[in-house]
């Protein structure tokens, strides 16, 4: 079992179920709400525990009862949470996700006390970082605080994972730190400045953003995802499954490539197991061993 650790955001989630996304002005009628704990960091740590690693999270939380929720949640799910800062001085995060009837979602983040994180959450957690074999990082935290866990966690000799989401251009001192680059194709497009529109463009995204980092994973959705680093640049089809809802798919695929990563899996087989993963969250099925050797059996082209 690795170890990883998690600097990021923690949010409760509100979803809504509705036909479609709203247009400006209109309003629909749902046909269904609930809550969900979220976050980018947070799901990414649970679901880094659900596929074996050891995890501790670093966030903070609102003296709240979301705040009291989300804690609450990573404990029972198995994460770490002594590196998690319950801070009065805002509210939890929070988010909205409409969740259109093909499983398709949109959502608006609240980001509280997350926008908080500084250098002594990175002080405080200083032991974590040096001991994981893995720190993964993503943009729902302010991104001077991301730039210096991952310096902090390089000069460690930890492996640095970075999910560049949500889409912002990363600070002059964050790459050089990074291990693996892990972008959807917005984030792909605009880190790049090269529009994909097939899979020859896709390429040349990923090549373009391997130039900066040793490894890049640019995840395609139900086209899979292509993979470069210092071996060349293949890609992996997706796996089929029946789609019910994408919503928490990638930090699935997040979390389950720093579990492998962490326990030494190679990038090609991680990524591998990591689709896997993505798919059955899409299936909205819980993932146990046998679901995961089942998709992972199966011959994609």
């Amino acid at each position: 079992m690795g170890k990883v650790a998690v600097l990021g955001s923690l949010h409760m989630d509100v979803m809504v179920y509705a036909p479609d996304r709203p247009r400006k002005g209109e309003t629909l009628r749902g046909s269904a709400w609930g809550l969900r704990y979220g976050g980018k960091g947070g799901n990414q740590a649970v679901q880094a525990a659900v596929h074996g690693a050891e995890v501790s999270m670093i966030s903070r939380v609102g003296a709240d009862d979301f705040g009291e929720k989300l804690l609450a949640n990573l404990r029972a799910s198995g994460v770490n949470t002594d590196a998690v800062l319950l801070d009065p001085t805002a509210g939890s995060g929070m988010s909205v996700a409409i969740v259109d009837e093909t499983g398709d979602y949109g959502a608006v983040i609240v980001s509280g006390v997350n926008m908080q994180m500084d250098t002594t959450d990175i002080e405080r957690a200083q032991p974590i970082i040096e001991g994981a074999d893995v720190l993964v990082l993503q943009y729902e935290v302010p991104l001077i605080t991301v730039a210096q866990a991952a310096q902090a966690a390089a000069q460690a000799g930890t492996k640095v994972i970075l999910n560049a989401a949500p889409a912002y251009p990363p600070p002059d001192n964050l790459l050089p730190y990074v291990s693996i680059l892990v972008v959807n194709e917005v984030e792909g497009e605009m880190l790049s400045g090269i529009p994909i529109a097939d899979r020859q463009s896709a390429f040349r995204v990923a090549e373009h953003l391997a130039e900066q980092v040793p490894g890049v994973i640019l995840t395609l959705g139900s086209e899979g995802a292509i993979i470069t680093d210092s071996s060349g640049t293949t890609h992996l089809p997706a796996f089929s499954v029946q789609v019910v809802d994408t919503h928490g798919a990638g930090d699935a695929f997040v979390g389950a490539l720093a579990a492998q990563l962490s326990a030494g899996v190679g990038l090609s087989a991680a990524v591998r197991y990591a689709s896997a993963a993505a798919a059955l969250k899409c299936a909205k099925v819980d993932v146990t061993p046998e679901r995961m050797q089942a998709l992972l059996a199966q011959q994609v082209t």
